[in-house]
């Protein structure tokens, strides 16, 4: 396929090194934005050209609009494709693509544009007849709005950012005397992070589920849904552990196709067209809710394909390039469990605070059914400036059990030092009993570390964990992850003394 003959990749990390990949794959050349702090990056080493963008800070490079259409221009560059976060879902930057004449992977302006704001969502979403949380359809004014909306709804409520995500200017609220702090704190919060300090009020759903559904359009007016991912597990509103499908339909197995179908009215009634998400919470009762769309390739793009067997950045380069969508809805099927861990420089123990450094010594697993999109190598220095993402590991297996036992095996022989990580904390949720029986929800990470704080106190029920996650991983014959971490970590600082 040769639907461009060079792209520009404006993006960094993990997913920079995935598109550069792909689009080689398919015979296109690469171009891979850098920024100082990325100069000796996977990803422009492995590009065929690399195109320098600015100072680290993102808002000095990888946020310069007119930077990165420069470079695309000088470059030759006949496409640029923005991964995820930075500029993905900036709509001002695909009309610049746009005037520029360079193609924007992404859906439309317009769509972008009537997406990007989580009140104008909710109310397309309610005009395409998908269900959404109570709460208000416009951003708040002042806190005797906020205070009456809340009132109306009924306490826990969740206060929660007009613009953007990532649970930034997200605030829950159980009572009116803290009502008006959290407004002011979200907002002071919002405006910071996506300039724009505009918050509105749902009623707090009690432990949902996060459950979203890839959707996949071309330009010519066919959509189509790949199904659920299932997103709960999550930690200060971020996800870190994606599956795919999720455990809840197979007590509930026509959910899939109306929350499909849902995705789908919402997005044509956007004018969508490319790969996308339309993200649900789904209560206990496996009511489901309208929550937002991301206009962009999702972290966890890698659990659709490897259960769907579609390659999404493949399709969003011919869906790009105008290309009809050939697939039809019937085409689509689901082959087996896949399950995704994020791999983060933070410090489980102390709330996941980021953990920059250099990395010492890696060792990465393979074999089949494992696939693992990585951004880094022995030597390079994890940037203070950017989300600490080091790679996403991700197994396959025909059930969610063997799925998980491979995962676990993978994560074994993971072997990651000169920074601290999060892979033995996933070999323990990977052991837990909830999440084994999938009993799963957006609260899941407190009550696991509740259980965590019982076990601890109590020295036989450490000794039985401790065994259980030994013989979890004693397929493998390497040591535990944890253990070589704490061996190799521990020479090291012998070496520092």
């Amino acid at each position: 396929m040769n639907v461009f003959s060079k792209v520009l990749v404006a993006n960094r990390g993990e997913i920079a090194v995935r598109l550069v990949r792909a689009l080689r794959e398919l015979g296109i050349s690469s171009i891979a934005a850098y920024s100082d702090a990325d100069r000796g990056s996977l990803a422009v080493r492995l590009a065929d050209e690399a195109a320098y963008v600015g100072p680290s800070p993102s808002s000095e490079s990888y946020l310069r609009i007119d930077r990165i259409v420069d470079v695309a221009k000088r470059h030759g560059a006949q496409a640029i494709h923005p991964g995820y976060g930075f500029l993905s879902e900036n709509a001002e930057f695909a009309e610049a693509c746009a005037a520029a004449g360079i193609v924007f992977i992404g859906p439309p302006a317009e769509a972008i544009r009537k997406l990007g704001s989580k009140t104008a969502a909710r109310q397309l979403a309610i005009a395409a007849g998908a269900p959404v949380v109570p709460g208000t359809e416009r951003a708040l004014s002042d806190w005797q709005e906020a205070r009456a909306a809340a009132d109306d709804l009924g306490y826990p409520v969740l206060l929660k950012a007009a613009a953007g995500g990532g649970g930034k200017g997200m605030r829950r609220v159980d009572r009116e005397s803290d009502l008006k702090s959290a407004l002011r704190d979200a907002a002071s919060e919002a405006g910071r992070a996506f300039g724009n300090s505009e918050v509105y009020v749902e009623k707090l759903v009690e432990e949902p589920r996060h459950i979203e559904i890839q959707i996949l359009g071309d330009h010519h007016g066919h959509l189509i849904h790949l199904g659920e991912r299932e997103c709960s597990i999550q930690r200060r509103h971020q996800k870190v552990i994606e599956e795919c499908p999720s455990p809840l339909m197979g007590s509930h197995p026509e959910l899939r196709e109306r929350m499909g179908q849902a995705a789908v009215r919402v997005a044509s009634a956007a004018g969508y067209a490319n790969a996308g998400t339309v993200e649900f919470l789904v209560d206990r009762d496996a009511n489901f809710y309208f929550l937002e769309v991301n206009t962009r390739l999702q972290v966890e793009h890698p659990v659709t394909e490897l259960v769907t067997g579609l390659d999404l950045v493949e399709w969003q380069l011919k869906i790009a390039a105008r290309e009809r969508l050939t697939l039809r809805q019937s085409d689509i099927t689901w082959r087996g469990s896949a399950i995704e861990c994020r791999i983060y420089a933070e410090d489980p123990d102390h709330d996941f605070l980021p953990a920059p450094g250099r990395i010492v010594h890696l060792s990465e697993p393979s074999g089949p059914g494992v696939r693992l999109d990585s951004g880094i190598f022995e030597g390079w220095d994890v940037p203070l400036e950017y989300d600490p993402l080091l790679a996403k590991l991700a197994a396959w297996g025909p059930t969610r059990e063997a799925a998980i036992r491979r995962l676990d095996r993978a994560l074994s022989e993971y072997v990651l030092t000169g920074v601290r990580h999060n892979i033995a904390f996933f070999q323990e949720v990977l052991a837990d009993a909830e999440f084994r029986e999938g009993r799963l929800s957006t609260s899941f990470l407190d009550r696991f570390f509740e259980r965590r704080k019982k076990t601890e106190a109590d020295p036989e029920a450490e000794a039985a964990a401790a065994l259980a996650i030994a013989l979890s991983s004693s397929a493998s014959s390497s040591p535990p992850a944890r253990e070589m971490s704490r061996w190799l970590d521990s020479g090291r600082e012998e070496l520092l003394r």
